[in-house]
């Protein structure tokens, strides 16, 4: 999926007609929310930034982009500027294979040890240091450095890795280096019986309050396209499979058995509990519609 050109804008600025900012995550675990917008005739309707998590989260906060995903831990920090979509979300209901902690230790053996954070995602890096502090109580000499396994355990005896880099170590690197991989969506899971969410969907309150039927439209957009890849999975691996290290059967496993991307009740349930323990108030969560 190509980026649609744009002029850079100040936040804020708008005029009519302009299509809205949307962010789009360059990972395969959103490949799904984003494969049916050119089939369903919406993506010439939206002005697509790509992007890692980190820097989709900053431009969102500081109004470059009008809607998009945004990190659980981030959206929480800046609730009082954002509104959330409902029915869409990333994340997982038990083990969810692309937010790892990779290990030459078992984790209750990592009190002071050396532990590299990716440098990708806020919201798996905090995760992983609330399990690590209250399951496992250790405390960790925590880094961060960029996303590469291979990097990380030159100078760490764990790391903490997202995405595509965590799939990759989940299935090939970890095994044939003798790693450990732990995975945080099953850990979350079994520590509290409710699901994770790794990320939401979320419009700026500003933008919503000049254009809340664009608002709408985009989210319908991401539902309709979300839907239309899930009904059409076989197709979206045998694609995806072409470009990517993982085999067309590897991500079906993982788009239909590990990650949800689904947001009602048990998710914001599982997205409350995680506030209350690391502390986020959850006075200014707001959904759309509510």
């Amino acid at each position: 999926m190509d980026n649609v050109a744009s002029q850079p804008q100040q936040p804020g600025q708008h005029t009519r007609h302009q299509r809205p900012r949307v962010g789009h995550i360059q990972f395969l675990n959103c490949l799904p929310l984003y494969w049916g917008l050119g089939r369903t005739g919406s993506l010439v309707d939206l002005d697509l930034t790509k992007d890692n998590p980190d820097a989709l989260n900053e431009a969102l906060v500081a109004g470059h982009l009008d809607i998009g995903p945004i990190s659980c831990v981030e959206y929480l920090r800046h609730a009082d500027q954002l509104t959330l979509l409902p029915d869409i979300a990333v994340g997982s209901d038990g083990p969810v294979q692309s937010c790892v902690i990779v290990t030459e230790l078992p984790l209750d053996q990592l009190d002071g040890r050396r532990v590299a954070l990716g440098s990708t995602s806020r919201t798996s890096v905090r995760l992983a240091q609330l399990l690590l502090a209250e399951r496992y109580e250790v405390a960790p000499d925590y880094y961060t450095c960029p996303p590469d396994l291979a990097t990380m355990m030159q100078e760490a005896d764990a790391g903490v890795l997202i995405g595509d880099a965590a799939l990759r170590a989940s299935l090939h690197d970890a095994p044939r280096l003798g790693l450990q991989v732990y995975d945080l969506g099953e850990m979350w899971k079994q520590w509290t019986g409710l699901p994770f969410v790794f990320a939401v969907f979320a419009a700026r309150r500003d933008f919503l309050s000049r254009e809340p039927e664009t608002v709408r439209e985009v989210h319908r957009s991401f539902l309709a396209s979300r839907d239309l890849s899930m009904e059409e999975i076989d197709k979206v691996c045998e694609q995806t499979a072409r470009w990517e290290s993982f085999d067309a059967e590897t991500l079906r496993r993982y788009y239909t058995e590990a990650l949800d991307f689904s947001f009602g009740e048990r998710q914001i349930e599982g997205m409350r509990e995680f506030a209350a323990r690391i502390g986020a108030p959850t006075d200014e969560v707001r959904m759309l519609g509510s």
